[in-house]
């Protein structure tokens, strides 16, 4: 018996197809990119696999192998799949011969790991902040960590109209600390660090939930492990609960 396809949203399509996430999907679409049956694509659209999709004059073809890299970014890189900033995006950089992008953002100015994938699905568990996944940096500040410092920055900032959520922190030296987060606010940790009054000098993302940077040497990748692949996609399915005073924090 044949199985009849039900329409699902383009921007679920091209993340599944691992074409670009679906929040990056979105923008293409909105900017009027994308050719579905040779009409130009709305937002909100939805198709049958069989259509025609064509982004930027190329067809989208679902690409079935699964792929997902380590890279160690380097300073100077952007996160993004475009080059509309005239900057050296990560997918350029990675320059990896098939489709992939990466799974969320780390600023030009930071180095270290980030993921890049074709699978947009899980992509979106990864950044899903409800999920409480852990992410972990290494920073060099400009001036001595006080205890101070370190208890305001366990318990919360108040940046971007709201509060940070509790964090795990320890330092590591006289003006260097680790810092584990479960959100990824906008240039969350020089922000937090802008509000008691110093200012990052060094920020180097060494962990992403279960998947470690070691001695990965700037500037490369490697394919994730089958074992790291496991991991990986049990913790992605494992939502957290948020406490009483997250909540609250969050409102």
């Amino acid at each position: 018996m044949e199985v009849e396809h039900k329409p699902i949203r383009l921007n679920k399509y091209l993340s599944e197809a691992g074409f670009c996430s679906r929040r990056e999907a979105d923008r293409i679409i909105e900017q009027g990119r994308i050719m579905v049956d040779g009409e130009c694509a709305m937002p909100g659209l939805k198709i049958l696999p069989s259509q025609r999709i064509i982004v930027d004059g190329k067809p989208i073809i679902k690409e079935e192998e699964k792929i997902i890299l380590a890279v160690n970014k380097p300073i100077g890189v952007v996160c993004t799949t475009t080059n509309r900033f005239k900057e050296e995006n990560i997918v350029d950089f990675v320059n990896y011969p098939k489709r992939i992008y990466p799974i969320g953002r780390l600023d030009k100015n930071s180095e270290g790991l980030i993921l890049m994938t074709n699978q947009g699905e899980l992509g979106n568990k990864i950044l899903k902040a409800s999920n409480y996944h852990e992410k972990e940096y290494i920073v060099t500040v400009n001036k001595p960590i006080t205890p101070e410092f370190l208890e305001k920055m366990q318990n919360g900032v108040p940046i971007l109209d709201t509060i940070t959520r509790p964090c795990k922190i320890k330092k590591k030296g006289k003006k260097i600390f680790s810092i584990i987060l479960t959100q990824g606010l906008n240039r969350q940790i020089r922000r937090m660090c802008e509000s008691l009054g110093y200012r990052v000098e060094t920020l180097k993302r060494i962990r992403i939930m279960n998947i470690s940077l070691g001695d990965l040497p700037v500037g490369t990748y490697r394919p994730l492990t089958e074992e790291e692949v496991r991991i990986l996609g049990m913790l992605t399915e494992k939502r957290i609960q948020k406490s009483e005073k997250d909540i609250k924090k969050e409102k």
